[in-house]
């Protein structure tokens, strides 16, 4: 994972963490590519349509941090690149973390 690490702006809630992800769908593969300005790049090959890029996202996440795929909830941005996502049962210190080790 990039450095800039520290750039991505996680915000700590009462159930969990928040960030905002920018979704490149259509990709060749599926994997995080790293932090785009304040939000965190991920690339997935399913494509935007029918919801198939959001499921792929959250799959994709709750990989890389550990978590159950329930836990990964899409709060806006179902049909835009830019997403607000919460994790449940995670710090932004752990979000940070899994990041890094990927």
């Amino acid at each position: 994972m990039p450095s800039n690490l520290a750039a991505l702006a996680i915000v700590a809630t009462a159930r969990g963490a928040e960030f905002t992800v920018k979704v490149v769908p259509g990709a060749s593969r599926t994997r995080v590519v790293g932090v785009l300005g304040r939000a965190l790049k991920v690339a997935v090959a399913a494509p935007p349509e029918a919801g198939k890029a959001n499921a792929a996202v959250a799959a994709l996440l709750a990989s890389v941090l550990g978590v159950k795929k329930g836990d990964v909830t899409i709060l806006s941005g179902q049909t835009q690149p830019l997403k607000r996502v919460a994790v449940v049962g995670i710090t932004p210190e752990n979000v940070r973390a899994h990041l890094a080790a990927t």
